[in-house]
This record gives structure tokens, C-alpha cells and sequence, in this order.
């Protein structure tokens, strides 16, 4: 951890230098950013925080690279009574890369529940508590949402303190439309229970994120190719880490090449891009296309090439190839 130690020491320095003379000028008569150390600071530009007030603190901590902590997160981890985390070994590593030394202890799955009633038995008295995650912002693919219903049913303060976040950082260099998206967790490890979650979002006209696993994410994809068709879709990985990457390709060609070269190491976020307007298809033109593939395909087969010929869900394409072939 020396190195990590040695990185970190770096971020408490910023800003550390003599003032010249033009530092003195005054920055269009705003006060957050007047140099003098008794001015005033209203967004906390240039003092750090104050003690924390009683009441829980959801902190967002770093997704891989140590230096992506917030200066605001790292006044609360040090200023609050208790540190909640995920797993305390993880946790340990960024606190003691900033020499900080609070109280720590777990909130898990498993421990949930007793945890809950420690929390607000110290809120209760008066103490100030940190939520954190192994990684990025609490409560996304974590059970803290039931912790922070119990506090705020009891009556006490929960401060976000924003940071990092996979899904954002995924979203954000994926090329998806990000003005409307649906985080959707973890995909079903089972195929049918996949393949029917996937249907049932086939519909939505949003940027839809999973996160994924390296063995099963050429499967995944292959449904997701199948049943949504072949959209435009990333597959992130290792972001803010040394061996970040992000392909970019659509869904049937991204399983084409995780099925050939295997499940890659590390965390993954899946982006897959909205229906690629298939309302512009028409029934007309769709049925067009059918009855040519009904002559020599399945049912199945002929719905299929329609999805990826037209970039729409597979289920609208294969209820009409039903339909068709109902009517013949």
C-alpha cells in the first residue's frame, strides 16, 4: 500500500502553493473562490467539512483507481463516529491508503438485519455513520436500500455523498443515448429466466445497463441478441483500472466474439442501446420480409433474421411470423 499511500498523499496537497499577485484579485465577486482563508465559503471550495452532524451518510468510494475518491468523502470517513462497509478487508485497503482510522465495521447480505438495529441504536444516540460499498455508490446491487428506509422511518437524516458509479462511467463511454436509460442489475443466471427478463424489456425505449459476469457474458449476449435483436451495445469492463476496456459493436457480434475468445476478467457493464425506432417499420414491410423467409426458414429462424434485419425485438417479429403462418 505504499504506493497507493504515496498517490493519495498527492490529493491532500492540491492547491497547497503561495498566493501571487493575481490570486488576489477579486474573481468576479464570488466568495466560494476568494483566496484569503477567512473568506467566506459557501460551496466548499476551498475549506474542508465540517464535523458531520448525526444521521447516516450513503458515501460513493472509488470503482477501481483510488485517486477517484471525493475530498467531501474523505472528510466524512474521517469525521464519523462508525464506517459501515460491504466487506471491511476492501474498505480497510482505501482507508488506510488515506490514513484514516475510523470505527469499522460490516453490513452485508448475511448480517443485514442486526446491523440495521447497531445503526440506529447509534443514530438514536446521537452519532454520525458512514455507508459504504466495496466499490462506487452504495444501495445500486446492494441491500443498503432497507437500511435507509429504517432510518428514515426513524426519523433521522440520510446525506448522499456522490462519487463514483460503474453504471454511469459504462453509460457515459458506451456511445448509447444517455438521456434515458434502466439500470436492470445483475441479468438471471438461468437462460429462461434471461431470456424472459429480457422480453419483458424488449419494449422499453430507454439505454438499458446489466452487469455481468466474464463466464457468462457470451451466453448473455446471445440472448440479448436473439431477443432484443441486433442493437448497438458496449460491453465495459476494468473501468478506471489498468486494463480498462470498452468494445463497442452490435449485440450479435459481440457474442460472436466472447463466444470465441471467452469470458473476459473483471467487473463488466453491459450497454445496450434502445429499439432502433422498429416502429418505422411497418407491418406491411415486416410482412414482406416474413412470408420471403417463411418459404425456407422455421418460424423461429425467420423471426430471428427479421430482429436482426430490422433491429427490433424479437418478439414483434416473431408474433407476426406466427401469425403468417397461422393464416397459410
Amino acid at each position: 500500500m505504499k504506493a497507493a499511500s504515496e498517490s493519495a498523499a498527492a490529493v491532500f496537497r492540491l492547491g497547497a502553493r503561495r498566493l501571487r499577485d493575481d490570486d488576489r484579485m477579486e474573481p468576479m465577486n464570488n466568495p466560494s473562490s476568494h483566496p484569503e482563508p477567512d473568506a467566506r465559503d459557501p460551496k466548499g471550495a476551498r475549506s474542508p467539512s465540517p464535523p458531520p452532524e448525526p444521521g447516516l451518510y450513503v458515501v460513493a468510494t472509488p470503482i477501481g483507481n483510488l485517486r477517484d475518491i471525493t475530498l467531501r468523502a474523505l472528510d466524512i470517513l474521517g469525521g464519523v463516529s462508525r464506517v459501515y462497509a460491504e466487506d471491511t478487508r476492501v474498505t480497510r485497503k482505501l482507508l488506510d491508503a488515506y490514513s484514516l482510522k475510523p470505527k469499522l465495521a460490516s453490513y452485508h447480505e448475511h448480517n443485514a438485519e442486526a446491523a440495521r438495529a447497531d445503526i440506529l441504536e447509534a443514530l438514536a444516540a446521537g452519532e454520525s455513520v458512514a455507508l459504504v460499498s466495496d466499490a462506487g455508490t452504495p444501495l445500486v446491487s446492494d441491500p443498503g436500500y432497507k437500511l435507509v428506509r429504517a432510518v428514515i422511518e426513524a426519523g433521522h437524516r440520510v446525506v448522499p455523498i456522490p462519487g463514483a458509479s460503474a453504471t454511469l462511467a459504462a453509460l457515459v463511454t458506451s456511445g448509447a443515448p444517455t438521456d434515458r436509460f434502466l439500470f436492470a442489475g445483475f441479468l438471471p443466471h438461468k437462460t429462461h429466466a434471461r431470456r424472459e427478463m429480457l422480453a419483458e424489456l424488449a419494449d422499453v425505449a430507454a439505454t438499458l445497463v446489466f452487469y455481468e459476469t466474464g463466464p457468462r457474458l457470451a451466453e448473455s449476449l446471445a440472448d440479448c441478441a436473439d431477443v432484443l435483436g441486433a442493437r448497438p451495445a458496449a460491453v465495459a469492463r476494468e473501468l478506471t483500472k489498468m486494463f480498462e476496456e470498452t468494445r463497442r459493436d452490435p449485440l450479435d457480434q459481440l457474442a460472436a466474439h466472447y463466444a470465441e475468445n471467452g469470458g473476459p476478467k473483471g467487473e463488466i457493464v453491459l450497454v445496450i442501446s434502445p429499439p432502433l425506432d422498429a416502429a418505422a417499420t411497418s407491418d406491411e414491410t415486416l410482412d414482406a420480409f416474413l412470408a420471403d423467409a417463411l418459404a425456407k426458414l422455421s418460424v423461429k429462424e425467420a423471426a430471428s433474421a427479421a430482429a436482426e434485419h430490422f433491429s427490433m425485438p424479437r418478439k414483434r417479429a416473431y408474433a407476426r411470423a406466427l401469425e403468417l403462418k397461422d393464416r397459410a
